[in-house]
């Protein structure tokens, strides 16, 4: 019985591996080119680098109403 229990067990780790095996690796340096080619494309779009125009920006301070 511990025979069988252990290449249960062996199949149950090596699964993982053979399925991790099999992707397509991609070099690091390779994803850093890319994401900062991402980053400059859309650079123009982010505002956290251009700045929310206040019309549209739904954290500005909020107007306060006044009756005299």
């Amino acid at each position: 019985m511990s025979g069988s229990s252990s290449g249960v067990t062996m199949k149950k780790v090596v699964q993982p591996l053979r399925l991790e095996a099999g992707l397509n690796r991609v070099k690091v340096s390779q994803t850093a080119a890319d994401l900062k080619q991402f980053c400059l494309q859309n650079a123009q779009h982010e505002p956290l680098l251009t700045g929310a125009s206040s019309s549209t920006n739904p954290f500005r301070p909020q107007k306060v109403c006044s009756f005299s």
